[in-house]
């Protein structure tokens, strides 16, 4: 039977497994260098808040179809929920004003029937032209030259949302290529789609659970060392002191960036920017009709999430605002009164309170890295690439990371 060892079992990796397990003929080795899936989603029991909380924020649209592929893939549809309606509140904290960025069911009738944003709809339109013209190595910031109400008010969050760089940094390639898979499809690719039990639950656990029923063997706890080569082919791995041979028609994919910059030279890109997750339990009372997902301008809180009696704050680009720098608790001294006033949940504090710190949260998306970024495709003929930090078009995300799973998996059945 030929063998697929598949090295990481974050959601490239496990959508790569996923897929290929659908053949009867592999068998499927998923390796992981710590003791847990999921990568860089994952979802936990926090004992300060006594809730499952995710690790961090992520902003999934209906637009993104392999997230929503995996899932169905894995027999997890339930556990996600698509949002009614393609809005976004948002409020700007400095002067109290607050609209909704609502997308209409076709893009022709966006700037007739969908959002008012401050500024002017118009001239966002115009610039979203010019972002979709954007050339290599142009950030978001070279390309749409004004910097009026509309730039605080829709680029630098969707910047700093999408690409957690500032608009002066951050890719402007990567930036059109969400807006025309999502917003610029209409409603029906820009709805918000949540995870109700969290990323785990819905996109971790029911892969790993659908492996085991396959027969696929799951190794923790097992990082890659090394490789054996010869005549353009990968012949053995190396997992500390064991070492495992490949036959001749066995295939390997490497999902782990870890584990490729030990193979590839270059693969690895540079970190990207810290991401600050501050998690506060409120009374039920006050967690009653509070939007699932709310933009902040005006402050350091840049968005908002609310599931159950938990509120999440995301702060983007820690390093460039200095958020980075703060202590802990400053910090979530800082951030509660954003919350408490966007919400409108009065005066009284949180039950409980968490920060956690997401170092390195993404690689680096600025304009010049994510032109360096190295091909999905390797030298070695049995031997395919996956992850978020290679040249996939997108970035860093739930669905490039998931997608490019999928392209490795199409890779290895090809060579079959």
């Amino acid at each position: 039977m030929r063998q697929i060892h598949i090295v990481g079992a974050g959601l490239a990796g496990l959508a790569c497994a996923a897929r290929l397990s659908e053949d009867p003929g592999l068998r499927i080795t998923l390796w992981e260098a710590t003791r847990r899936a999921g990568g860089r989603c994952w979802s936990f029991h926090d004992s300060a808040l006594d809730r499952v909380i995710d690790n961090g924020n992520h902003l999934i649209l209906s637009g993104n179809a392999a997230v929503l592929d995996h899932a169905r893939r894995i027999g997890a549809s339930d556990r996600l929920s698509i949002a009614e309606d393609a809005a976004l509140p948002f409020v700007d904290l400095a002067d109290g004003r607050r609209w909704i960025v609502r997308i209409p069911d076709g893009i022709g009738a966006f700037w007739r029937h969908g959002t008012r944003l401050p500024g002017g709809t118009g001239r966002v339109a115009l610039d979203i032209l010019r972002l979709l013209r954007a050339g290599p190595g142009r950030s978001v910031g070279e390309t749409i030259p004004g910097r009026g109400p509309g730039w605080r008010a829709f680029w630098e969050p969707l910047t700093l949302a999408v690409l957690n760089e500032p608009p002066e940094r951050g890719s402007a390639l990567l930036l059109a290529r969400v807006l025309r898979e999502t917003v610029l499809k209409g409603a029906g690719a820009s709805r918000p789609v949540l995870a109700p039990e969290g990323l785990g639950p819905a996109l971790v656990d029911p892969a790993l659970a659908l492996l085991e029923r396959r027969g696929a063997r799951l190794r923790w706890g097992a990082p890659l060392r090394g490789v054996e080569s010869a005549e353009g082919k990968i012949t053995a791995l190396s997992f500390g002191s064991e070492s495992v041979p490949l036959a001749h028609d066995d295939a390997v994919v490497l999902a782990s960036a870890d584990a490729m910059e030990r193979v590839i030279d270059g693969a690895r890109p540079a970190p990207g920017q810290t991401i600050l997750n501050a998690h506060f339990r409120i009374a039920p009372d006050k967690a009653r009709d509070l939007p699932s997902i709310m933009g902040v301008v005006g402050a350091r809180t840049q968005w908002i999430f609310c599931r159950d009696d938990v509120v999440s704050v995301t702060v983007s680009a820690a390093e460039s605002s200095g958020a980075a720098g703060m202590a802990n608790e400053a910090l979530l001294d800082a951030l509660w009164p954003d919350v408490r006033r966007a919400l409108d949940l009065g005066g009284a504090p949180p039950l409980a309170r968490r920060l956690i710190r997401a170092k390195s949260a993404t690689w680096d998306q600025s304009a010049d890295a994510v032109a360096r970024r190295h091909s999905p495709e390797s030298r070695f003929s049995n031997l395919a690439l996956a992850g978020d930090h290679l040249a996939t078009g997108l970035p860093c995300s739930i669905e490039a990371a998931i997608r490019s799973g999928l392209d490795a998996a199409r890779r290895i059945a090809d060579r079959n």
